[in-house]
């Protein structure tokens, strides 16, 4: 086999064996070290040592050390190290640790049940006032966590059962807490976002600006489905009983969203503005934005020693995560680029002479159909580089790219069979509402996924515009 035959089958065996059910970063580090192995392979290198060894008449346990040594003594092993010392050294990775502990402690601050509460009386007057403080709160939620699996999760503890217990029908509130919980990895600051820069070099004060619009744009067409169709089929979304809530003047629920709606806004607009105008790096932000849910934890008497610990265990936990995948996917996509696979796909993409716009429909359409049985966190890392050596050839700016992929992972935790924002509400869901119900409420937002992909596209000023104001071209 040629080395580029061998990289195709390294990348097709790597897709057989994650689809068995192995650990994807695991898997990456083997077979990239595996493969590597082959392709740094200089027998010269591992047996001269051995055989001066031998000349000199060197004994039974120096030649073994001596073997164990020649062995070891391949390039891919000074890769491996090198890779994995260049992420933990990261400058724009060090701000995930920091973001994801200040989702946690607002996690656990009792935050969110205040400010559902706080929006449900707010909006009480709205159609479907309560699918509408749920959304809201999802994707304040969300921003702050980015964490789609925590949000879901705990408002399907929260939220949920009151909109079942306000008679809502099970596929109208399940889709909104599905969808909901899935804006953090748009909006910033979004861990996603920060990985996507870390993966292709882009500048993630840009990405931050330029998400701005599309996310606040998709949650706005979320809002603005849950209202027209509780308008339209009101059964969907009986009105909510206002006798509990009637006595209550506009300064106590002014006091109500002081205590509960602005301080978690205020806390993320101050880390947002903080990246944007250049104030601070990602990674002081975040560590403002981390001493900020600290503080609000406090504040509320909502932190105890258990819960502190529990937030700095997740947080390391799914730092580690993120970064070992960076390390297996790295050594992975270098060990992959030298057999010459990225040349193989490279020019496998040019002979089939797409247009821009098809190149970016086969892209997103092959983004889509990876959401299906993978993460977010591995596409990003491991497939997304696939095609960012292309982005020139087609004219494609990667920022643009960024937020187009960023849009379409929103469907990765809404589409089955592996809709997991869906398996993560039937978990706590009562036993009366089916997985099929919540994939039914989930399809709706969707058709707005792509709806707000094709407002993207053809508007591109959705994305330039917030960059090119504060940054300039």
């Amino acid at each position: 086999m040629t080395d580029p035959q061998v990289a195709i089958l390294m990348l097709g065996l790597f897709i057989f064996i994650i689809m068995l059910g192995f650990p994807i970063a695991f898997t990456l580090m083997a077979m990239g070290i595996g493969f590597g192995y082959y392709a740094y392979f200089d027998a010269g290198r591992m047996w001269r040592p051995y055989e001066r060894a031998v000349e000199q008449g060197a004994d039974s346990w120096t030649l073994f050390e001596t073997w164990i040594s020649g062995f070891f003594n391949n390039r891919i092993f000074d890769l491996f190290v090198n890779q994995t010392y260049s992420v933990m050294a990261n400058d724009v990775l060090t701000a995930i640790p920091l973001f994801l502990f200040m989702g946690y402690v607002i996690e656990r601050a009792n935050i969110v049940d205040r400010l559902f509460s706080t929006l449900s009386i707010a909006a009480r007057r709205l159609p479907g006032s309560m699918a509408v403080a749920a959304l809201i709160t999802c994707a304040l939620f969300a921003t702050a966590t980015g964490i789609v699996g925590a949000v879901v999760t705990l408002m399907g503890l929260l939220a949920f059962p009151a909109m079942l217990k306000a008679r809502y029908d099970e596929r109208f509130a399940s889709g909104v807490i599905c969808a909901g919980g899935t804006l953090g990895i748009l909006i910033p600051p979004s861990i996603m976002l920060i990985v996507y820069a870390a993966s292709s070099g882009t500048s993630i004060v840009r990405l931050y600006a330029g998400a701005l619009i599309p996310g606040f744009m998709l949650a706005g067409l979320y809002l603005v489905y849950i209202i027209v169709r509780a308008t339209l089929n009101p059964s969907l979304a009986p009105k909510a009983d206002l006798s509990e809530s009637e006595g209550i003047t506009r300064g106590q629920l002014a006091w109500m969203l002081l205590t509960s709606f602005f301080p978690l806004a205020v806390l993320i607009l101050a880390v947002l503005g903080a990246i944007l105008f250049g104030l601070a790096t990602p990674s002081e932000a975040a560590a403002i934005g981390a001493l900020g849910g600290l503080v609000l934890a406090f504040a509320y008497r909502a932190m105890t020693w258990k819960r502190l610990q529990e937030s700095v265990y997740l947080s390391v936990r799914t730092t580690a995560m993120v970064c070992w995948l960076f390390v297996g996917s790295w050594t992975f996509a270098s060990v992959f680029s030298y057999l010459g696979g990225e040349h193989v796909v490279r020019d496998f993409v040019v002979g089939m002479d797409l247009t821009p716009l098809q190149f970016l429909l086969l892209a997103q359409l092959i983004i889509f159909l990876l959401g299906w049985p993978l993460e977010w966190s591995e596409i990003i890392i491991i497939f997304v580089p696939i095609f960012l050596p292309l982005l020139p050839l087609f004219n494609v700016d990667p920022l643009f790219f960024g937020i187009l992929i960023a849009l379409n992972l929103q469907t990765s935790f809404l589409t089955p069979p592996m809709a997991m924002s869906a398996y993560y509400l039937k978990g706590i869901a009562p036993p009366h509402v089916r997985l099929t119900q919540i994939f039914a409420g989930s399809l709706p937002y969707v058709a707005m996924v792509f709806l707000s992909m094709i407002l993207v596209y053809n508007i591109p000023g959705l994305v330039y515009w917030l960059p090119e104001m504060i940054y300039g071209r």
